[in-house]
């Protein structure tokens, strides 16, 4: 047997949380969304199970639950939002809308976020101008996490990149990936479901590949020196273009005092669809090029996907029988429901 939850169980829940621990309407909003829409597209490594651990963010003082937010332009397309550390939901959302105002009068608008902290999944943002009819492009560096190609240990952070796209069917085009092998939240999830490692994902305190994450201090990074670059040049974005710490200056996501601020930088992008070639045109050939890569001849039963097909699986999947919630994470949504007297409507469902 297993925990599920609804989704408008689990968004309503969220919702109650966030507000008793001081959250205003807007970070409320945006925290979760991004934390319900995670875990409803399969993403649970940045989905629900981290809402814990924003409470505890929230209510110590590392994150603003009540932000006032600067922005900035010092070039017409190049903005400067200081989220004066907000949650990372609410400083992206806040930078999507910014960037949006500004591509709708340029055609392409950049906005470099500053002291901001951990984003979840950089999807949410993403997609958020996808569904408006924009290119969205989102980055975030974190705490030293990924192993340095011929080193004993970490420097840079999984460094993720996003992109949406909009096409003719619902739902956009999404990349969203680490620049290392998996996430460190996924680490996390294996090691709390007891689970080994794929080869090649982890190393150990003295740089040696390990399959076991109580015993992996660094993830190896994508394609070896290649994801390293992409890690460098997020970094590049988000900490030297928006004078936040970079690689080992960074404070840790689950080690530092929760009482001490992160502050983190992002870097968005918005750019509108029809920059060169007409709406239609651009979402007519984006679906072309999609189905055509999901059409190509495929290696026995295989199907072929592109990026977010899981997750648009995922969500028609969980949307009609639920969200399942590992053990771990059940227990502490139940401690929060307890902590808060907000019930928590979840059912048991057979493995």
């Amino acid at each position: 047997m297993k925990n599920i939850i609804f989704y408008k169980d689990l968004k309503s829940f969220s919702e109650k949380i966030l507000t008793q621990s001081g959250l205003d309407s807007f970070s409320m909003e945006s925290v979760s969304n991004g934390l319900c829409e995670t875990s409803l597209r399969g993403v649970d490594s940045h989905g629900i199970r981290l809402l814990p651990h924003y409470v505890t963010s929230a209510l110590s003082g590392r994150k603003n639950p009540n932000p006032i937010f600067s922005f900035k332009n010092k070039f017409p397309t190049i903005g400067i939002l200081d989220a004066d550390n907000a949650f990372g939901h609410a400083a992206g959302m806040k930078a999507i809308d910014y960037a949006i105002k500004i591509s709708d009068e340029f055609g392409i608008g950049a906005v470099a976020v500053k002291n901001s902290s951990h984003p979840g999944a950089l999807a949410t943002m993403a997609l958020s101008a996808a569904r408006k009819g924009y290119m969205g492009l989102a980055f975030t560096h974190a705490d030293s996490l990924m192993l340095t190609p011929n080193g004993q240990r970490p420097y840079l952070g999984t460094n993720p990149i996003c992109l949406a796209v909009p096409r003719k069917e619902k739902e956009p085009f999404c990349l969203d990936m680490a620049t290392s092998m998996i996430s460190w939240n996924k680490l996390l999830s294996a090691k709390s479901a007891n689970l080994k490692l794929d080869n090649n994902y982890a190393a150990d305190k003295y740089g040696n590949i390990t399959n076991d994450p109580a015993e992996a201090t660094s993830l190896l990074p994508a394609g070896s020196y290649k994801g390293f670059g992409l890690s460098i040049m997020v970094e590049i974005f988000c900490s030297v273009f928006t004078g936040m710490a970079f690689g080992k200056h960074i404070p840790s996501m689950y080690k530092t005092p929760m009482d001490q601020q992160r502050r983190l930088g992002q870097f968005y992008m918005t750019i509108r669809a029809d920059g060169c070639v007409d709406f239609e045109e651009f979402i007519s050939s984006m679906q072309e090029l999609t189905d055509e890569i999901r059409n190509e001849p495929p290696q026995k039963n295989e199907k072929i996907m592109v990026p977010n097909d899981p997750e648009i699986l995922c969500e028609k999947e969980r949307r009609k029988n639920g969200i399942p919630l590992d053990d771990e994470t059940f227990l502490s949504l139940k401690e929060l429901a307890n902590k808060f007297n907000i019930e928590l409507k979840t059912n048991l469902k057979s493995n």
